[in-house]
C-alpha cells in the first residue's frame, strides 16, 4: 500500500469539487454528485456515423476535473464507484452492450500506479449494467505520456499498441476515464474489431 493510500484511509477527507469535509469515507458530496448527468453524444472523432455512439459525465474541468485527478494521480479509488455508476446509468439499453471491457495500462505504468483507473470505472460501468467485464485488452508497448502531444503525434504513437483477446462478443462497451482526441479509444477499438468484434461504443468520465 501506498504512502497516499494510508494517509487516504487515516485521515479525514475532502469533496475534490468544493472541498467539504466527508470525513474518513472519500468521495463526493450529493451537491457535486448531482452535477454528474451522462450526455449522449453523436459527434466525435470515434465515428462518423450520425448514430449516438458514445456517453460521457461532461467536459474535463470543474468537479470531473478534479475528480479524475485524485482518481487517477491521488489514489482516490473510491470515486471510480461514483464516477463509473452515473457513467453506467447513461448507456442506452438499445445499445445491447454484451460486455464492458476499458483501455488498459502498460504493465510497468501499471506496477508505479498499483491500478488501472480505466478498469476500476469499467468495472463500475459493468456492475451497474449488470453485464460481465472482460480484460479483453492489452497494451503490448509503452506509448508515454499522450497529453502533450498533437493529434497525429497520438495516432502514430499508438499504431499497433493493442492486442484483443479472442472470442470476444459481437457488440462490446469501451471505457476510459478522458477522451482528448479520440486516439487511444480508436486504436483499443481497432484491436477489437480485428480480434472479430462487430460493434463497438464508448463510455469516458470526462472529454
Amino acid at each position: 500500500m501506498t504512502l497516499q493510500a494510508v494517509l487516504n484511509t487515516l485521515l479525514p477527507r475532502r469533496c475534490p469539487d468544493c472541498s467539504g469535509q466527508l470525513g474518513h469515507s472519500a468521495g463526493l458530496c450529493v451537491a457535486c454528485q448531482s452535477a454528474l448527468q451522462p450526455q449522449l453524444q453523436s459527434r466525435s472523432p470515434l465515428s462518423d456515423a450520425a448514430a449516438p455512439h458514445l456517453v460521457v459525465l461532461g467536459p474535463y474541468r470543474g468537479v470531473l476535473g478534479r475528480s479524475v485527478k485524485a482518481l487517477k494521480y491521488g489514489g482516490s479509488r473510491e470515486l471510480a464507484a461514483i464516477l463509473g455508476t452515473q457513467l453506467g446509468s447513461g448507456i442506452p439499453a438499445s445499445w445491447g452492450a454484451q460486455a464492458v471491457t476499458a483501455v488498459p495500462l502498460h504493465p510497468a505504468r501499471m506496477n508505479e500506479r498499483g491500478f488501472n483507473q480505466a478498469e476500476l470505472l469499467g468495472r463500475q460501468v459493468a456492475a451497474r449494467l449488470k453485464l460481465p467485464y472482460l480484460n479483453a485488452l492489452s497494451r503490448q508497448r509503452a506509448t508515454g505520456n499522450q497529453a502533450k502531444r498533437h493529434a497525429s503525434e497520438r495516432r502514430n504513437a499508438l499504431d499497433d499498441a493493442f492486442l484483443a483477446t479472442a472470442g470476444l462478443p459481437e457488440t462490446i462497451l469501451l471505457v476510459d476515464d478522458v477522451m482528448t482526441t479520440g486516439s487511444t479509444l480508436l486504436a483499443c477499438a481497432n484491436a477489437l474489431w480485428a480480434a472479430g468484434v462487430q460493434q463497438i461504443y464508448f463510455a469516458t468520465v470526462a472529454r
